[in-house]
C-alpha cells in the first residue's frame, strides 16, 4: 500500500490507490457523471477525475465534500483496503467485512452483504427496532426492483398506498418506481433480508 500526507498541516491519514476506485465505484452506483458530482461537492471536474485516477491526493476537506456529495462515511474509503489488486473484486464478503449503516433516528441498521464492486444488484440485512421505520413520506427510485424476506419479526410494508403484514418467513418484491415504505410492527425486533436492483448505497 503506497501513503502519501494530504495537503493539510493538521491532518495526515494513509492514502491508498483504491481510495480513488472506492470513490469512482460510489459515484457510478449513484449514477452521477463527474460533473454532477463536481457540483455538488463544489470541486472541479479534473480535480475529483484526478483524484479517481489516483493522480492527485485531495486535501481532507475536498475528501469530506467528495463523501458528503456522495452519501457516504470516509471510514468506508479506509475500511478493507487491500494490497493484491486480484483482492478487490472479492465474490465473498467476510461478516467482519460487512459495511454497516446505522441509523439511529430511524431505528434501523442497515448490513451491506453484498460486494461493494457490484452494481447490477445489492443485498442487505435490516434490523428494524420497535417503532423504527424508513420515513413518513414514501420513496422511489426510476429504475429497478426491490424483494426480501423477513426473517423475524413482523413488518409493515406500504407499496403505492396499499398497506400489507409481512410475517416471519414471508417475503415480498415490487418495482423500484412504486411509493413504497416500511416498518416494524410491534414490540420486537424485525431482521429482513433486502435486495434491490440497481445498487442503492
Amino acid at each position: 500500500m503506497s501513503s502519501r500526507n494530504l495537503d493539510t498541516a493538521e491532518k495526515t491519514v494513509v492514502w491508498s490507490d483504491s481510495v480513488g476506485q472506492r470513490l469512482r465505484q460510489r459515484r457510478k452506483v449513484k449514477r452521477l457523471s463527474l460533473k454532477e458530482l463536481a457540483a455538488m461537492s463544489d470541486l472541479s471536474i479534473g480535480l475529483l477525475s484526478q483524484i479517481e485516477r489516483g493522480v492527485s491526493t485531495p486535501s481532507l476537506r475536498s475528501l469530506m465534500q467528495v463523501c458528503q456529495a456522495l452519501d457516504m462515511p470516509m471510514s468506508w474509503l479506509f475500511d478493507r483496503v487491500e494490497d493484491d489488486e486480484s483482492e478487490r473484486e472479492m465474490p465473498v464478503v467476510r461478516m467482519d467485512q460487512r459495511r454497516r449503516m446505522n441509523l439511529g433516528s430511524g431505528g434501523m441498521v442497515k448490513d451491506i452483504l453484498s460486494p461493494d464492486w457490484i452494481s447490477e444488484i445489492q443485498l442487505m440485512r435490516f434490523v428494524i427496532f420497535p417503532g423504527g421505520r424508513s420515513g413518513d413520506s414514501p420513496a422511489q427510485h426510476p429504475t429497478g426492483a426491490k424483494c426480501g424476506t423477513v426473517l423475524s419479526g413482523t413488518l409493515g410494508l406500504e407499496i403505492d398506498g396499499q398497506e400489507y403484514v409481512i410475517n416471519q418467513n414471508d417475503s415480498f418484491a415490487f418495482r423500484a418506481r412504486s411509493q413504497y415504505r416500511f416498518w416494524a410492527i410491534g414490540d420486537e425486533e424485525c431482521e429482513v433480508i433486502w435486495a434491490v436492483t440497481p445498487a442503492l448505497y
